[in-house]
């Protein structure tokens, strides 16, 4: 299973982009989907995750800002970020969780630079 981020870039605070976290060799609709993000000097930490019924939980400073989807047809989970903030500024990275025996998968990141 390959995880595939892109649409990450540079955008002016308030701006949006749309990230998209494609699968291939595997598929995500049985599987609750993550964004995770690395800021330079910090730890990883979780931003937001969908379940494979589509239920959403987003961290505290991403809520009302940051939408998770998915588009199970398309194998293609997608975060769209509103209101953009430097803080918000990392390598977002997206993760397929395990499920019974099944490992997790990890996507390679893409960068998001939010100019204050």
């Amino acid at each position: 299973v390959q995880l595939q981020a892109s649409g990450g870039g540079l955008v002016q605070a308030g701006g949006s982009l749309r990230l998209s976290c494609a699968a291939s060799g595997g598929t995500f609709s049985r599987y609750a989907v993550g964004w995770y993000r690395q800021a330079p000097g910090n730890k990883r930490e979780w931003v937001t995750s969908i379940t494979s019924g589509g239920a959403t939980d987003h961290e505290d400073s991403v809520k009302g800002r940051f939408t998770i989807s998915r588009d199970n047809a398309k194998n293609t989970v997608y975060l769209q970020m509103n209101s953009l903030k430097p803080e918000d500024t990392a390598v977002y990275s997206c993760r397929r969780f395990a499920l019974g025996k099944d490992r997790d998968y990890w996507g390679q990141g893409t960068l998001v630079t939010v100019s204050s």
